[in-house]
């Protein structure tokens, strides 16, 4: 792994087992931050830092090197290395704090900074001289050798049109028009195959992760993230905090879950994260969720392309196909337009039982 060198910067690469390698220059404030940071490691060879690759541990770091006005570098170094960085770190900066002051995700700072670093290499110039051409170019040539998906090239056209129409405030930039979507439809897994899913896992913290998923409707980030008091059985009710959007949402609490939920904490005793990690004071992983849904898919004899958002998937559909008005399910789901909710009704078989295939009159 190659680190910028520069003294000023505070570099953050993705590395192999969940971790996330840090390159900083000596500062207090800077070392206070990391010091925070539970699990820690210090690699004097390589004078870098290393962490879990979580948000909260990435924000400390963040945020004291933006209060610093430290320059700041994620992801691949072979993109920086190409850059004159005297010459575009200051216009990179200002990227960065827009995208942090307005809370955006870390994949999306990420992913927001590496296509406008790439559009800087492709075109060799200042981002004050870069034109509708330019961008136009990089674009033609990044989907003439990778071929990305319209999301990804929506992405991209998403990236730039931040920097250079909020930040930079350049009017061509909304003349750059994004593909449509895909219209792919979701996988959605049986009510057969969900409990086939669930039979097969043994363990019962692992079991009642799942339920919670499929049984509340759930993204992945918002079961590893829940709470112990989020649940609240009196009520009837779950409550999700900062779900996507930042918005907080309720969504239904199911008796089944109910009592697996009892079992769960009278074993566990979780204290904080309902889902603790190998570390109690961490919650569990997502990569460790995919897993143990893989598996178990494997041991059910399931061949759909499913992940563990498809649970999420399978509960719209199976609350549409039980008759559950369109609108609930949107409100349960936290989608910000019925339009994202409809999906559900190209994938819904509910009426088609009623309808008979011409081979079988």
């Amino acid at each position: 792994m190659i680190m910028s060198e520069n003294i000023s910067s505070v570099c953050i690469y993705p590395c192999e087992n969940s971790k996330l390698a840090v390159k900083i220059p000596y500062n207090r404030v800077l070392l206070n931050a990391i010091r925070k940071i539970q699990h820690r490691k210090w690699d004097a060879g390589r004078k870098l830092w290393f962490i879990e690759d979580r948000k909260e541990y990435l924000d400390s770091v963040l945020e004291a090197a933006v209060s610093l006005n430290y320059r700041i570098f994620i992801g691949s170094d072979s993109v920086l290395t190409h850059i004159d960085k005297n010459q575009h770190t200051e216009n990179l900066r200002k990227l960065f704090k827009e995208l942090t002051v307005r809370k955006y995700s870390r994949n999306t700072v990420s992913s927001y900074m590496y296509y406008n670093t790439e559009l800087l290499v492709h075109s060799g110039k200042h981002p004050d001289s870069i034109t509708q051409g330019d961008i136009t170019s990089f674009l033609f040539d990044t989907i003439s050798v990778k071929n990305p998906g319209a999301a990804t090239i929506r992405l991209m056209i998403n990236a730039l049109r931040f920097f250079y129409g909020e930040v930079l405030k350049k009017d061509f930039i909304y003349e750059i028009k994004p593909p449509s979507k895909d219209k792919k439809l979701p996988v959605v897994l049986s009510r057969q195959e969900v409990a086939h899913i669930f039979e097969n896992v043994a363990n019962l913290k692992h079991r009642t992760i799942l339920m919670l998923i499929y049984s509340a409707g759930l993204r992945l980030d918002e079961a590893i993230t829940m709470k112990t008091g989020d649940i609240d059985i009196d009520r009837g009710s779950i409550t999700i905090r900062k779900g996507k959007g930042r918005k907080d949402r309720t969504t239904l609490l199911s008796d089944r879950f109910s009592k697996i939920f009892v079992k769960y904490i009278a074993e566990y005793n979780p204290q904080n994260w309902l889902f603790e990690g190998q570390i109690r004071k961490d919650h569990i992983s997502p990569r460790s969720v995919q897993n143990l849904f893989k598996n178990a898919v494997i041991k059910a004899g399931i061949t759909k392309n499913v992940t563990v958002h498809s649970l999420r998937h399978s509960f719209a559909t199976h609350l549409l196909e039980q008759g559950t008005d369109i609108r609930f399910i949107q409100e349960l789901l936290g989608h910000k337009s019925p339009n994202t909710t409809m999906i559900y009704t190209h994938v819904s078989t509910g009426k088609l039982k009623d309808i008979k295939s011409p081979l079988d009159f």
